[in-house]
């Protein structure tokens, strides 16, 4: 079980987490969404310890969460120059050298030996969550793995995160696309700034849609009379 107690993080003036809590339970989807600037990302760092919180524990199994259980998917992918993307990917063999790289790429169908520079985003982003997915770490965080991605590559994602949760690992995953979520999840968690406001299960993945749907529609309607 992973725990989050009392998580509290600032930037200067700007506390961006905010005595957060949050428990998730192991070998299960967990989604986390909100509005840009709410702190998804923030929470994630914090959580792999890119970033130190000020106050608050990030437990897993009751000890201190280190890196080493995490396999981290980010937003935004860091590449050097002229490197392929099979040698992208034999930097994580060296670490986990039964993952069968050949055999998985018959799925994503990269081509491993061209620069990664020549790579489109979608393409990126499947080379990048075939590193991580080769760590096979138990707590598995994917920040908008779903973004740049064409329609199949969505659905393989999804059915590799649906075994992965039937292999016990304990996922989140953050997506703008709320459908994206509701498909996969077993809880998805609204924050708001700086806190988790509620808790959704797939009964109530309804009420979650409407939370996003009335948020600005007052403003919206008047703004659309104007024109």
């Amino acid at each position: 079980m992973l725990t989050i107690n009392n998580l509290s993080l600032s930037f200067k003036e700007n506390q961006v987490l905010k005595n957060l809590n949050l428990t998730i339970q192991k070998g299960v989807i967990n989604g986390i969404v909100g509005l840009n600037g709410s702190g998804k990302t923030t929470l994630l760092n914090t959580v792999c310890q890119h970033l130190k919180a000020q106050k608050g524990k990030i437990l897993w199994e009751n000890q201190p969460v280190n890196m080493q259980q995490i396999a981290y998917l980010e937003t935004n992918n860091f590449f050097y120059n002229r490197m392929t993307g099979g040698e992208y990917l034999r930097f994580f063999q060296q670490k986990k050298t039964d993952f069968n790289l050949l055999e998985w790429n018959t799925i994503f169908d990269l081509p491993l030996n061209n620069y990664v520079t020549s790579y489109s985003t979608g393409m990126k982003k499947k080379l990048a969550f075939l590193g991580i997915l080769s760590l096979n770490r138990p707590i598995l965080i994917l920040d908008e793995p779903f973004n740049g991605l064409d329609l199949e590559t969505n659905e393989i994602l999804k059915q590799i995160i649906r075994q992965l949760q039937k292999n016990g690992k304990t996922i989140i995953v953050t997506s703008h696309i709320l459908e994206t979520l509701t498909t996969i999840c077993s809880e998805i968690h609204y924050l708001n700034d700086g806190i988790i406001e509620e808790t959704y299960n797939p009964n109530t993945y309804n009420q979650l849609s409407k939370v996003f749907e009335n948020l600005k529609t007052d403003t919206l309607e008047g703004l659309i009379q104007q024109l």
